[in-house]
């Protein structure tokens, strides 16, 4: 049996609210945690405590799925020493009282992106067994474009300009 193309694993996102951090805000989110799913969170978002100040909720099921073409932005992740889960997460316009994560990447590229086109993304740790098998995953398919060395065009024919 082969390995997947595309290998995936699933995560469970804690969101933690709080109500009124300052005068200014009404309600403050941060992202608290990202944990391996493998079906014990169920499949529905689900509130996990609520003391009428703080709040944590829980959004399992979420695919984190490895693409070949994203290995540079792996290798980058990897690399930094200290690698992250990236999460993009939104909170609802209608009721700014409520926020989800809409995806989980382990790509500096495609975190990257997402910040470009103008998405919250937050970070937390990798832990080391994630950490082991992004590794094993880059490390089949990351073949880094060679440097070439570029000649200065004082050294070209007029035409190469």
């Amino acid at each position: 049996m082969s390995a997947p193309a595309h290998p995936t694993l699933h995560v469970a996102v804690q969101i933690d609210r709080q109500r009124q951090p300052n005068r200014w805000e009404d309600w403050r989110f941060r992202i608290a945690d990202v944990a391996l799913d493998e079906g014990q969170f169920g499949t529905q978002p689900r509130l996990l405590r609520d003391d009428g100040h703080s709040a944590s909720f829980l959004h399992p099921g979420l695919p984190v799925t490895l693409f070949a073409d994203e290995c540079e932005g792996y290798y980058l992740n990897l690399s930094s020493g200290a690698p992250v889960w990236f999460v993009m997460w939104r909170i609802d316009e209608a009721d700014p009282a409520r926020a989800w994560p809409e995806c989980v990447t382990l790509s500096y590229h495609e975190a990257g992106r997402l910040l470009d086109a103008q998405e919250r993304v937050d970070n937390l740790p990798l832990p080391a067994a994630v950490r082991d098998w992004l590794q094993a995953f880059n490390d089949a398919h990351y073949h880094p474009e060679p440097k070439q060395r570029r000649r200065p065009a004082s050294f070209r024919a007029p035409g190469e300009r």
